[in-house]
Formats: C-alpha cells, sequence, structure tokens
C-alpha cells in the first residue's frame, strides 16, 4: 500500500511540475535580465494559434531555463523558430518593442 502512495505521489509531482513553469492562458512570464528591457511573454497571445505541445518540449523544455542571447535572434532557435523572418509570426528584426518592455 505505502509503494502505491509513493508512486502516486511521484506522478502527481511529475505532473504539476510542468504547469509550475508553463505560462498558460491569461498569464504572463516576464524575464528581466535582457540589456533591452523586460522581455514579457503573454500565454494569452501564444495560446490563440498555438498549444502548449508546439513549444514545448519540441523548441523549449520545461524543466529548463534557457539564456537567450542577441546571436540567437538570427539562429532560428528558441523564439525565433517562428519569430525569425515572419513566415509564422512577426518577424523579431525591427519589432523589439513587441516582447522587450522598457
Amino acid at each position: 500500500m505505502k509503494a502505491r502512495a509513493s508512486i502516486v505521489a511521484v506522478l502527481m509531482a511529475f505532473a504539476f511540475s510542468g504547469s509550475a513553469i508553463a505560462v498558460p492562458p491569461g498569464e504572463v512570464a516576464e524575464f528581466n535580465n535582457s540589456p533591452e528591457g523586460k522581455v514579457v511573454f503573454d500565454g494569452e497571445k501564444h495560446a490563440a494559434s498555438l498549444k502548449c505541445k508546439d513549444c514545448h518540449n519540441a523548441i523549449f523544455m520545461r524543466e529548463r531555463a534557457v539564456k537567450i542571447t542577441k546571436e540567437d535572434h538570427e539562429s532560428g532557435k528558441f523564439c525565433f523558430t517562428c519569430h525569425a523572418d515572419g513566415g509564422k509570426a512577426f518577424a523579431a528584426k525591427d519589432n523589439c518593442s513587441r516582447c522587450h518592455k522598457k
């Protein structure tokens, strides 16, 4: 019986660990380490056309924080998988203020 309870506890902890890091519709995540101003990720805007699995775990791992650099803006990695050239979503180039807030 103790083994069964332990397994259930581990499964529940695993199930809720991903949702604690994710940014669901109606919530906003702010990342304050950019010299260009904090980056604001709006779960509502992204959920309008995407499902969580479109980015997690294909582009971003839920369990790990990612430090995105200036060089990543042109690499096609991370956010720029969709925001590189304006094909899937608005292009990052010349649109800094859409994500970076001073």
